[in-house]
């Protein structure tokens, strides 16, 4: 955790190449990736940052198979539209690439065949769901049917979208191939599975023991998963998109998704290398060698691939460094709501800069300002507004404005002569110094919240600076004082540059423009001799400019149009079902249970296992609401579950009952609890 590193290696999360990218991934991942790399470039360290397209996987191939295309139309579409609005957004890649690549198809595969060669997989047979008409095996969102628990009869072999419950193929009901149409049969099929149980206690010691460090999020889930148990993993499956499994027999079958893509990082780093051998060395330097730090920045759903499965991965491998550190951050939400791509709700780079041109940092400010570091949080077009101009325009972009343009006013654009501080001008200098420190420590612990607002800390000290010691009035009795006051306001202006760079790298430029320097590095920061006696501006323009009323409401207009069209499409109430008689319903036993513990289930994302207490011993039932609480969330709570519901098993677990929830217009289900506090085990009339 204290060793002193050469170098760093920065990973981003490899967005899935199946839609353009929203404000939820830039806030999430790739701000707080591009913020660490250039810090770590601004001080002069070594520094590789990577990313690229996922191009694998079902639901690119559901995709083309919808628009009547081949899978490498969509990731070719999707991949430039990405790769585009990174760019524009100052996202900094040493590479931009793509896992369906010649040069990760290759390393993928040879990935694969060490860790075959040095028997790490374990080969198991199983059946599968297979469509005779289409002569191929079924991936679980190949397969639909009619969801045991709510009666969709459109849910998928994955999962139930109407009510939320993961499933298994097996427990559709009339499944049938959403390929041919035809009723699927079952057959026998060979895969290779990465047994995480194998290295469970070592994880327990490096995760657990090594890295009590890591995030309160991201230490919690790796704990909650290696205490439930780790199981064995398939590495491949039967379908024709994605690296073939390099060994003999393997015909028809790829590597999973998840096992290939991380090995995008290696290979994208394979590739920048062997492109630019002199500025970045050999790859082996970036993944072998223990004087690098690797960080993975990723999203909360990503937290168990990149901190047990993957380190598993390298583990078995055994030539690969490990993560020294996964900050993972929570979701954001839009005016309150989940982000959702399939309804629309959403704010998508490429429409932003349509509607808001030049204006990338405003968004990087703001989605900075609001990072999910520690928890959910929200953004709303009213914050996006208020922070402009309350903040960017009347703090940073008033502050330089007006130093500027009273050095232009009073020393005809030249940096004047520094003349004797008194104890106020020494005061706002030591109070401007120890910004740095405050920086440095937050971006090191990567709470670039709160180190963004240092940096805006640095710019409300100029202001009140100039504020209180009005130069615009001493210009005519003192020019002598008016030109010390207007240097240290120039020096704080050459320093503000420096500051925000990691944050704001547009505006930054900017200001280097304003004072004409441009080779200032972040051991420049906290020194007031930047720019010397006489060194000439350029003209003065505002940085930032308001944001009026329309424009905001433009956008919450447009985002109330897509919430109607959902209504109509989706959101009107469900018809009721046929009617019942009573005795039937009065079958039904609802009880109230307390929450004692609640964990995910592992490989199922949308899954939690929630142990309770019925006043009857306790019994434990799964409910698929992964997607709406976090399982602390709901430990100490009363809910409401039928309590005669059969036994039955869900991923190896047998599950006792059925947790009753509301499902919201928007499609989010919230768990019933009675508003008063009631006994466990108490019946519901």
């Amino acid at each position: 955790m204290n060793k002193k590193f050469k170098r760093t290696l920065i990973t981003s999360a490899l967005p899935y190449a199946n839609g353009p990218v929203h404000i939820g991934h830039l806030a999430g991942v790739y701000i707080p990736a591009d913020i660490y790399a250039r810090y770590l470039r601004l001080k002069g360290e070594e520094v590789l940052f990577i990313g690229g397209s996922d191009e694998h996987g079902v639901p690119i191939t559901i995709a083309a198979r919808k628009e009547g295309v081949n899978p490498q139309d969509i990731v070719d579409r999707y991949h430039t539209i990405i790769k585009d609005a990174f760019e524009k957004f100052g996202i900094n890649f040493d590479i931009y690439s793509r896992t369906s690549s010649e040069i990760h198809h290759k390393t993928a595969a040879d990935f694969f065949k060490t860790l075959y060669e040095k028997g790490e997989f374990i080969e198991k047979s199983s059946e599968q769901y297979y469509d005779t008409e289409a002569r191929q095996f079924l991936a679980d969102r190949y397969i639909t049917g009619k969801c045991p628990h709510c009666g969709n009869e459109n849910a998928y072999g994955d999962q139930c979208e109407n009510c939320g419950t993961a499933l298994s193929p097996l427990e559709l009901i009339e499944p049938k191939s959403a390929i041919s149409g035809s009723i699927p049969v079952m057959r026998e099929t060979n895969h290779w599975y990465l047994p995480l149980n194998k290295h469970e206690d070592w994880l327990r010691e490096w995760i657990l023991e090594g890295h009590k460090e890591w995030r309160a999020n991201v230490y919690g889930q790796c704990k909650s998963w290696i205490d439930m148990g780790l199981q064995p993993r398939a590495v491949s499956r039967d379908l024709d998109w994605g690296v073939p499994v390099p060994v003999e027999g393997a015909e028809g079958k790829v590597l999973y998704v998840w096992f290939d893509a991380p090995i995008g990082y290696i290979s994208n780093t394979i590739e920048v290398c062997k492109n630019f051998p002199d500025k970045y060395g050999d790859w082996e330097m970036w993944w072998k060698n223990e004087d690098t730090r690797l960080i993975h920045f990723i999203g909360k759903d990503n937290i168990v691939f990149h901190c047990i499965v993957f380190p598993a991965m390298l583990k078995a491998e055994g030539s690969y460094i490990l993560p020294d550190n996964v900050p993972a951050n929570e979701f954001l939400n839009l005016e309150g709501k989940k982000i959702s791509t399939s309804k629309k709700w959403a704010v998508w780079l490429h429409e932003y800069l349509e509607d808001f041109p030049n204006k990338q940092d405003v968004l990087r400010y703001v989605l900075t300002a609001n990072a999910p570091e520690t928890k959910d949080n929200d953004f709303t077009w009213k914050d996006f507004q208020s922070r402009n101009n309350n903040e960017l325009v009347a703090v940073l972009g008033n502050f330089v404005n007006r130093a500027m343009v009273l050095t232009h006013k009073y020393f005809e654009g030249k940096i004047p002569q520094c003349g004797e501080l008194t104890d106020y001008d020494q005061q706002t200098i030591t109070e401007f110094l120890k910004v740095k420190a405050d920086l440095e420590g937050y971006i090191s612990q990567f709470r670039f919240r709160d180190a963004q607002k240092e940096a805006m800390n640095l710019a409300r000290i100029g202001n009140k600076y100039l504020a209180d010691t009005e130069p615009w009035k001493l210009s005519k009795n003192d020019i002598e004082r008016t030109a010390t006051i207007l240097n240290i306001a120039m020096q704080i202006t050459a320093n503000l540059a420096i500051a925000f760079e990691p944050f704001l790298p547009f505006t930054s430029e900017k200001i280097k423009n304003l004072i004409n320097k441009h080779d200032l590095t972040w051991n420049d920061l906290a020194k007031f001799n930047l720019l010397e006696k006489n060194h000439a501006l350029n003209n003065s323009e505002l940085l930032f400019d308001k944001i009026d009323d329309e424009a905001i409401e433009n956008q919450i207009e447009k985002l109330r149009k897509r919430e109607k069209e959902n209504d109509q499409i989706t959101v009107t109430a469900k018809p009721v079902k046929d009617n019942v008689d009573f005795d039937l319903f009065s079958r039904i036993d609802i009880r109230v249970g307390k929450v004692i513990n609640c964990t995910k289930v592992p490989k199922a994302d949308k899954l939690l296992q929630l142990n309770i207490d019925d006043g009857l011993g306790g019994r434990t039932i799964l409910s698929g609401i992964a997607g709406y609480y976090q399982p602390e969330e709901l430990i100490g709570k009363n809910v409401c579950f039928i309590a005669n519901l059969a036994p039955r098993p869900i991923r190896g677990i047998i599950s006792e009952g059925m947790i009753l929830s509301a499902e919201k217009p928007d499609g989010t289900l919230a768990v019933i609890t009675p508003s008063l506090n009631v006994d466990p085990g108490s019946e519901v009339k």
